[in-house]
This record gives structure tokens, C-alpha cells and sequence, in this order.
């Protein structure tokens, strides 16, 4: 058997992506041989790419961390079958046609969503929810900023935070994507300013749990806004995202000096919290992250809007798509 994968040498350029054919070995006992159908795009996948990843492998490597298909080949007695639909994660490896996974890194798919609503599903989800719960610890009736909520992990986080009880405030950086969320029944959208601070200020704006994968002002901004033993929860830091190929290091490195910064004492004075994380290294703790996944299956939430749906070929144009800043909702690469 073959399949077709996107690989890169090594990280430090978009361009160094290319498709290839390899033969796949035979399969090994315990795991899931998987036709991938489509391939979910995260902000991750262009950090590593470049090289602005902190879990980003050595050496050559296939970008990609959620995928959707059908089981093509698996052992006897296992929960799955010949020919069940599923979505997967997996830490790397996505870009491909076929790929080879445990069992506890995957999902059935749910009966009524396509192939490209279960590749928009799993990251995204996982980093909201994991982000407003165990993090952000929101409660019924609080108030939560969730920034780029037009995104895969935006969307998913408004809706999360809806089913809980609690109000969703989101931003964008346009109206055309602050309509779109409008349609979809969330009324308290903001279009980011430039001086994001004082549009807060004018508008007395202030959360009890902020979640943000922007950073620069906007954070810090949204700090400021927090009330008393409010949580900023930050989960990237879109301001770094690189050009079309490859990072504008002088740009990069004048931002990280810059960048917010938080004093300890000064947050006890103010009772307010900074919490960040890196979701890959859940990867790893298989058993919470199952439970991770059940406590999101119990909110009641629509399937992941799927803006933006490519040819597996077409790798580069979907990055492109992504790393714009344009999209909305996911980005997936499609095979037949």
C-alpha cells in the first residue's frame, strides 16, 4: 500500500513543504490503519512549518494534528471495524492519505456530519474546552472575551460558553465576520479597534474569564478589563504568525521584546490570573484527555462550521487561506 503525504525537510519555511509517495510498512498489532478523507488546518501547523513552534519535531516531518476517514484495517476485537467512520488527532503526522493511529486518539463520527466537520472538530473543541474548564474555571452567568471568535477555536469556544450558562462577548477583525456570527445567534460581537484598549474603556466593558490566542496589546488590553479574580486564559499569540513563507525575524524579535508582561505581585494586589498552554502536550495523558472529550460531548453544540474546503493537492492555497487571517470557522484539506 501507498499513500501520499505533504513532508518537510525541516522547519523554517512554508515552501519547504512538498508531496510526496511513500509505501507504508505493514501494519502493527494494536494500531488503526486509517483512510483519511480530510485533514483538519490549525495555527499550529504554520508555527511549525517555520519553526516558531515549541514542539515543532527535528529533522523532516508531516505537519498536521486532526484528521477524519474510514477504518481500512484493525485488529480483532477492537471497538472499531472495517469501515467505520471516525476523527482522529494525532501529534503531527495529519498531511497524509493514510495513517496509522491508536485507538485511544480517536472518535466515531458522529452519523450526521460530513468528514470535514469531524476534522474541524477535536483541536479546536479540545482547546476551548479545555481552556474555559479546567483553566478558565467559568461559571453559570459570568461574562467571557473571546477573541478571534470567527476562528475554529473562537466558534467553538462561543458556543461551549453559551451551553454552560454563561455570556460570550467575541471579537474580529472585521464586519463581514462579525455578520456572519451575528447569523449564527451571537448578538455581542466587537470588530477589534486599533486601540483596542480604549474601545473597551468607552464601551465599559470588563469579563470574568478572557480567552486569548492574539497577544500584544489586545492581551494586555484584556487584562486591564478583567474584573476581580478574573482569569486571562492564553492559548497562542496570532501576532507572531509569519509572512507567506517564512517569519520576519526582526519583526518577531522586536515583538517578544515587547510583548505583555505580568507581575505576580502586582496580580495578588489586583487578584487577577494569567494561565497559558500548549494543547500537544495532552497528546501524551491519553486518560484525561478521553475525559476531556466526554465532558465536551455532554454540551449540546451545532457541528463545526467548515468555511474553507480544499483539494489535498492544493496543501499551499489552504495554508495561504489560514494563515491570512481571513478565514472563518475551519480549514480542511479534502481526498477522495
Amino acid at each position: 500500500m501507498q499513500r501520499q503525504v505533504w513532508i518537510t525537510p525541516k522547519a523554517g519555511a512554508i515552501h519547504n513543504l512538498a508531496l510526496q509517495t511513500q509505501d507504508m510498512p505493514p501494519r502493527k498489532a494494536g494500531l488503526l490503519r486509517i483512510k483519511v478523507k480530510s485533514v483538519g488546518l490549525n495555527f499550529a501547523d504554520i508555527f511549525a512549518l517555520t519553526g516558531l513552534y515549541s514542539a515543532t519535531p527535528e529533522g523532516a516531518f508531516i505537519p498536521g494534528l486532526e484528521f477524519s476517514g474510514q477504518v481500512l484495517q484493525c485488529d480483532e476485537g477492537s471497538a472499531y471495524n472495517v469501515g467505520d467512520n471516525i476523527m482522529g488527532v494525532t501529534r503531527f503526522g495529519g498531511y497524509t492519505s493514510v495513517i496509522d493511529i491508536e485507538e485511544h486518539y480517536i472518535q466515531p463520527l458522529p452519523g450526521a456530519w460530513s468528514f470535514s466537520q469531524g476534522a474541524a472538530y477535536l483541536v479546536q473543541t479540545l482547546t476551548a474546552f479545555y481552556g474555559l474548564t479546567e483553566l478558565g474555571n467559568i461559571k453559570p452567568k459570568q461574562t467571557v472575551l473571546v477573541h478571534s471568535a470567527g476562528g475554529g477555536v473562537g466558534l467553538q469556544a462561543m458556543k461551549l460558553i453559551k451551553s454552560m450558562g454563561a455570556t460570550a462577548v467575541g471579537t474580529v477583525s472585521n464586519a463581514h465576520k462579525q455578520q456572519v456570527l451575528n447569523d449564527m445567534g451571537f448578538e455581542r460581537i466587537l470588530v477589534r479597534e486599533k486601540d483596542f484598549k480604549r474601545q473597551l474603556k468607552q464601551a465599559s466593558l470588563n469579563f470574568d474569564l478572557v480567552l486569548d490566542g492574539i497577544g500584544g496589546a489586545v492581551q494586555q488590553a484584556s487584562f486591564e478589563h478583567l474584573n476581580t479574580m478574573g482569569r486571562l486564559v492564553v492559548f497562542g499569540a496570532a501576532e507572531f504568525t509569519p509572512g507567506k513563507n517564512r517569519p520576519n525575524y526582526v519583526s518577531a524579535i522586536l515583538k517578544y521584546l515587547f510583548r505583555p508582561k505580568y507581575d505576580v505581585l502586582d496580580m495578588i494586589s489586583e487578584n487577577k490570573s494569567v494561565l497559558a498552554f500548549n494543547l500537544i502536550w495532552l497528546w501524551q495523558q491519553t486518560e484525561f484527555m478521553s475525559q476531556l472529550i466526554q465532558g465536551m460531548g455532554q454540551h449540546e453544540i451545532d457541528a463545526p462550521y467548515v468555511a474553507h474546503e480544499y483539494d489535498f493537492k492544493d496543501a499551499f492555497d489552504a495554508v495561504e487561506c489560514l494563515r491570512s487571517g481571513k478565514s472563518m470557522g475551519k480549514v480542511v484539506l479534502t481526498l477522495e
